[in-house]
């Protein structure tokens, strides 16, 4: 990374969720007030303000139902990977198709990755993606798919605060293949990570 720094990752949890919710807040929410809840079942609740979404998603890290691996500068998150099963993460991006196309449902998704503004360029998406993969490691292992913007035939350049979920060419140099196209500019990239020993 050419920074120096040394970053530490960690599960979100109860302990960790004040750096998170630090995070989440200097940044307005993420995405008008999401607070990276939208990719959790739909229901009543979500969508009702930045406000009742963070207490949503506080519910979610409560009961164990919500997943990410931060990145941690110190005490301070500067990214992070959300990952978790397709039931806890049910609400993909062109989701009907996706359905219509699939063999089969993952053991886990990696959903949305999200770095500090101010620690951008240094190479933390993929810090916050092998995190999450060392911690679905942890927790057993099995077929991971994420499902990045590709942009390999893509002629203008895209801003990377629209890029949610990191690149196709990202997840490759991380071992992923990529299965199929998903919806105009993403696809779904696949890998099998074994449980830790």
């Amino acid at each position: 990374m050419g920074t120096g720094t040394t970053y530490d990752v960690r599960p979100l949890t109860v302990d960790t969720w004040p750096a998170f919710d630090a995070l989440v807040q200097r940044h307005n929410g993420i995405f008008g007030g999401c607070w990276c809840i939208w990719f959790h079942p739909d229901g009543p609740e979500r969508g009702q303000g930045a406000e009742a979404n963070r207490a949503l998603k506080r519910s979610y890290v409560e009961r164990g139902e919500a997943h990410a691996a931060l990145v941690l500068d110190g005490d301070e998150a500067v990214a992070w990977a959300q990952y978790g099963t397709p039931v806890e993460l049910p609400t993909i991006h062109h989701r009907k198709q996706y359905d219509a196309e699939k063999v089969r449902d993952p053991d886990w998704r990696i959903t949305c990755v999200f770095v500090d503004r101010r620690h951008r360029r240094r190479g933390l998406t993929e810090v916050a993606i092998r995190g999450a993969l060392e911690l679905i490691a942890q927790a057993g292992g099995g077929v991971v798919e994420a499902y990045p913007h590709d942009l390999t035939h893509q002629t203008k350049k895209m801003s990377s605060s629209f890029l949610y979920n990191g690149t196709r060419q990202l997840y490759e140099r991380l071992g992923f293949t990529y299965d199929r196209p998903k919806g105009l500019k993403n696809c779904v990239m696949v890998t099998e990570v074994p449980a830790a020993g």
